[in-house]
C-alpha cells in the first residue's frame, strides 16, 4: 500500500506494514499530528491539543528563532566535526558554564549515545567496568545501556551491572523509616551493590541515574540521599553520572536536575531538549576524563559537533533565557502542582502529587491500594479526547506523567486542570453506573 492515507485505519496500516508492526503508539486510538505551534498541536482534522507531554520540543514546537537558526545554518554550512567550527565550539563553552562542574564536552545524537559515552569515560577513568543503576531505570536502547532498563536487584545475568532500589519515600524499603534512616538505608543498598561488584572482579566504575527519577515517576527522594550517595561512590573510586537527558534544561526550574536535589555530578548527559527536535546530545565532564577518553577511543560520530548542532544548540539556550521559560517552569509548575494537591482525598484512587517545575506526576491506585494502571491510562486516554496530551509512567505505569514544552502557558495550564477534573468524574460515574 502507497500513497496518501484516507483514513487513520488506512495510515496505521501502511505503519505496520513501513516499520514493521509493533511499533509503539499511544492511547486507546492512534493520533495523526500534522503541525504543532508554541504548546499547541494539531492533528489532520484541525483539531487543536493542548501538548503536556513532549519534551523534544522544550521551548515549542515550531520556534520562530530555531527555525531560523537551523534554516540559516543549513543554508550556509553543514559538515561533520573534523573542520572548525565556531557555532560548535561556542555551543560546548556555553553548555560547559552553565553546569559549572564541567569542563569539556563530547557531542552525539540521541540520549543513548551521549550514555554510552559517559558509561565508557568513567571505565576508562577507573580501570572498572561495574555500573550502578536502579532499578526502574531507563537511559536509553543499545546493547550496552539497554541492558539497564528494568534490571531487578537480584539480576546477576550481566555480570558488570548492578541495580539497586530507587529512593522514594510513599513506598519506603522498609516500614517506618523515614528521613535520615531511609536515606541511610538506600545508600547502604549502594555499598553492597558497590562491593559485589568489586568481589565479583568487574570492579566499580560508575552510579547513573536521573537526578529527578523520572521514568521511576519522580518520586519524593529521601533528603540526603543524594549527596551521601555520591560520597559513598567516590570513596570507592567510581564516579557518579547524572542523565538529565529529562531532568535539565530548565524543566524542574533550574537549569539542571541535579541542582534541584544536591547532587554534585561528575559526568553530566544532555540530549532531547537540546536541540528543540534536531538530534543533539551531549556528554560533559572535567577536561582530563574527556581527554584520557579521546585519546583512548579516537571517539568520532559524523554527524556531531557539526554547524548545525552549535547553531540549534545555541538558539535554544537564547530562547530558554531571553524568554524566561526556566522562571516559567518554577512558578506555573509550583501553582499546577499545588492545584493537584488539593485534589488529594477527593478524586478516586489518587495516592500522590509529585515533581518538579513542569515535569509532574499524579499516581493513582486502587480501592486495595495497589498501583492502577488501567485507570492512569484511562484517565490519559479521556484526556486526549478532551484535548490534553499526557502519557503514562512510573515504576507501576499508573502515573499520569505530565511533562509539556517550558512555552506552556497559565490558561492551557487552567484549562488542563479543569479537563483533569472532567475526566476523574466522568471515569467516577462510569465506574458507579458499571
Amino acid at each position: 500500500m502507497t500513497g496518501t492515507s484516507k483514513t487513520p485505519d488506512d495510515l496505521v496500516a501502511r505503519r505496520e506494514l513501513a516499520f514493521g508492526k509493533g511499533a509503539k503508539l499511544f492511547y486507546d486510538t492512534p493520533l495523526h499530528l500534522v503541525r504543532g505551534e508554541g504548546a499547541h498541536l494539531f492533528d489532520a482534522q484541525g483539531r487543536r491539543y493542548v501538548d503536556m507531554y513532549n519534551n523534544v520540543a522544550s521551548v515549542g514546537h515550531a520556534h520562530p528563532k530555531i527555525v531560523e537558526a537551523m534554516a540559516a545554518q543549513q543554508a550556509t554550512l553543514n559538515t561533520h566535526s573534523r573542520y572548525l567550527s565556531e557555532p560548535a565550539i561556542a555551543l560546548a563553552e556555553r553548555l560547559t558554564s552553565l553546569q559549572r562542574v564541567t569542563e569539556s564536552a563530547i557531542f552525539s545524537c540521541s540520549g543513548t549515545e551521549a550514555i554510552e559515552v559517559a558509561i565508557r569515560i568513567a571505565r576508562i577513568a577507573t580501570g572498572a567496568q561495574g555500573v550502578v543503576c536502579t532499578n526502574h531505570t531507563y537511559h536509553g536502547n543499545n546493547t550496552l545501556v539497554g541492558a539497564m532498563t528494568g534490571l531487578s536487584a537480584d539480576d546477576k545475568r550481566h555480570a558488570d551491572l548492578r541495580s539497586i532500589p530507587f529512593p522514594e519515600t510513599l513506598r519506603p524499603m522498609a516500614p517506618g523509616l523515614t528521613g535520615e534512616a531511609l536515606a541511610d538505608a538506600y545508600v547502604t543498598r549502594l555499598i553492597a551493590a558497590i562491593e559485589d561488584l568489586k568481589a565479583s572482579g568487574a570492579g566499580f566504575a560508575a552510579l547513573i541515574l536521573c537526578p529527578i527519577l523520572a521514568n521511576e515517576g519522580l518520586p519524593d527522594i529521601p533528603a540526603t540521599f543524594m549527596a551521601k550517595a555520591a560520597a559513598a561512590v567516590h570513596a570507592a573510586g567510581g564516579l557518579v553520572i547524572a542523565d538529565e537527558v529529562q531532568a535539565g534544561y530548565g524543566r524542574t526550574g533550574q537549569w539542571w536536575g541535579y541542582d534541584a536535589v544536591g547532587l554534585v555530578p561528575d559526568i553530566v548527559v544532555t540530549g532531547k531538549p537540546m536541540g528543540a527536535g534536531l538530534p543533539l546530545a551531549a556528554t560533559t565532564a572535567k577536561r582530563d576524563l574527556v581527554e584520557r577518553f579521546r585519546a583512548e577511543t579516537r571517539y568520532f560520530n559524523t554527524f556531531a559537533a557539526s554547524p548545525l548542532q552549535g547553531a540549534v544548540g545555541l538558539a535554544v539556550i537564547e530562547v530558554l533565557e531571553s524568554e524566561g521559560m526556566i522562571e516559567n517552569a518554577r512558578d506555573l509548575g509550583a501553582e499546577l502542582k499545588a492545584t493537584l494537591r488539593q485534589r488529594l482525598g477527593h478524586w478516586p484512587g489518587l495516592v500522590d502529587v509529585r515533581g518538579l517545575g513542569l515535569f509532574l506526576a499524579a499516581e493513582f491506585v486502587d480501592a486495595e491500594g495497589e498501583p492502577d494502571t488501567a485507570q492512569a491510562f484511562d484517565l490519559v486516554c479521556r484526556l486526549r479526547h478532551k484535548g490534553f496530551l499526557t502519557s503514562i509512567d512510573g515504576a507501576f505505569n499508573n502515573t499520569v506523567k505530565m511533562r509539556p514544552p517550558l512555552a506552556l502557558q497559565r490558561e492551557d495550564a487552567l484549562a488542563f486542570l479543569d479537563a483533569f477534573d472532567k475526566v476523574v468524574a466522568e471515569r467516577a460515574a462510569a465506574e458507579r453506573h458499571a
